[in-house]
């Protein structure tokens, strides 16, 4: 069974192929197999900002540590319509607002974790 052991907020930038806007996105820690960490990242983007810039299913968040990391649109959307696709593309058709998301395994101590995701401190555990 997953346990969160901790979520915080952070400020970082989302990059869809070499353009930069600013965004929001949530953390999410917990304990992972043996002595690692696994952290959850999570994001929304802006639909048509995604679109005019050529978005298709990946971008790269650029963290408040600097770190690069990739996100990804999970591929399933529905449609007022009724009709799914999962070839992770989306349109006019979808929410104004995309989520995308990571998850980060890398991370085997608390040193680690606190230097990539810095988010992490101060945050009750």
């Amino acid at each position: 069974m997953e346990k969160h052991i901790v979520k915080a907020d952070g400020n970082g930038a989302i990059d869809v192929n070499g353009q930069v806007s600013p965004v929001t996105y949530t953390v999410g820690l917990k304990q992972g197999k043996g002595r690692s960490y696994e952290v959850d990242i999570r994001l929304m983007a802006p639909r048509d900002w995604l679109l005019q810039r050529g978005f298709e299913r990946d971008a790269v968040l650029v963290s408040q540590s600097g770190a690069r990391i990739p996100v990804y649109h999970d591929g399933a959307s529905h449609h007022d319509d009724g009709n799914y696709h999962d070839n992770g593309r989306f349109g006019p058709a979808d929410t104004v607002s995309i989520e995308l998301t990571a998850r980060d395994d890398s991370c085997t101590s608390e040193v680690d974790l606190m230097r990539k995701y810095p988010e992490f401190d101060g945050a009750d555990a």
